[in-house]
């Protein structure tokens, strides 16, 4: 028999459309003949799956999920052709086994998520049953998962699960991650997250590039209004501080409290629960942001 190879697998995948579990199996089940695997396939009434995986995926699900600790969470996109569909609480309940999968075996990509098992199956092949149930394309569009260090996560889901976050933050007190008021926070920083978009926890995680380029932009400004060059260069300044408060998520004013910045208020929870909080990142899914 032929050595079943990656390209192998993948040219048949871009034949048929069917997952590429599937596509190994009908390989292997027909010896490596590509043209007898594609019949393999159409047997197994994955041509009506291929068909309907050349259609356009632009409505679905972000799932948020966290382990009980709240130490380990998945973002995870779902896509589907209607917005009908994705209300469906077939489709809800086919996103959140996805996302459960994610959690539990944390795969390295797409493919390596397509051939995790649940049960007796593996993800490729409930994507390829979720198509033939649901009438529609499904596509697993992307996902993350994040493990916290030193503190807990926070999740939020926007929109009906059009928009999806996970917020990680650390701390030193054990207790911190039981306390109401940390619990409080943490949904609070999340929803700024889903709210404000912001591009970076503080100015000093942005990277040089988005700096200079920003800084540039802002300097053409300048120069355009026809001030001396020393001018210019303040107006760029203070413009490029404007940028930072608001897209640095501590800089941002606090959406339940415009008179104080987020940075304010984490530093208010912290010194009331004895602890230092602070923010370690975030993870922002909106709903077809895989596609742009």
């Amino acid at each position: 028999m032929a050595e079943i190879t990656a390209q192998m697998v993948k040219d048949l995948r871009e034949m048929t459309g069917a997952g590429m579990m599937e596509c190994k199996k009908a390989l292997t089940e027909a010896e490596g003949a590509v043209e007898k695997a594609v019949d393999v396939l159409r047997t197994r009434g994955l041509a009506a799956a291929a068909k309907k995986a050349g259609r356009a995926t632009n409505e679905g699900l972000v799932v948020a999920l966290l382990n009980d600790e709240a130490t380990t969470g998945v973002l995870v996109e779902v896509n589907c052709e209607t917005d009908f569909v994705s209300r469906n609480d077939v489709f809800a309940d086919f996103a959140t086994k996805i996302a459960t999968a994610v959690l539990s075996s944390n795969p390295g990509d797409l493919d390596a998520l397509a051939a995790v098992t649940i049960g007796e199956r593996t993800v490729g092949e409930l994507v390829t049953e979720a198509i033939h149930t649901i009438g529609e394309n499904i596509q697993i569009a992307r996902f993350v998962r994040v493990e916290a260090e030193g503190g807990a996560l926070a999740s939020y889901v926007h929109g009906g699960g059009r928009l999806g976050i996970l917020a990680s933050l650390s701390f030193s007190k054990p207790e911190t991650a039981r306390a109401e008021a940390f619990a409080v926070l943490a949904k609070d920083i999340a929803m700024q997250i889903a709210a404000a978009n912001p591009g970076a926890v503080s100015r000093e995680s942005f990277s040089d590039e988005v700096i200079e380029r920003e800084k540039a932009i802002y300097k053409a400004q300048a120069a355009e209004s026809g001030k001396p060059e020393q001018i210019q260069e303040k107006m760029a300044t203070g413009r490029l501080e404007k940028f930072f408060k608001e897209n640095t998520l501590l800089e941002q004013a606090f959406i339940k409290d415009c008179d104080r910045t987020v940075r304010d208020y984490i530093s208010t929870v912290s010194k009331e629960l004895g602890d230092n909080i602070e923010v370690v990142g975030f993870e922002r899914f909106e709903l077809g942001g895989s596609l742009g």
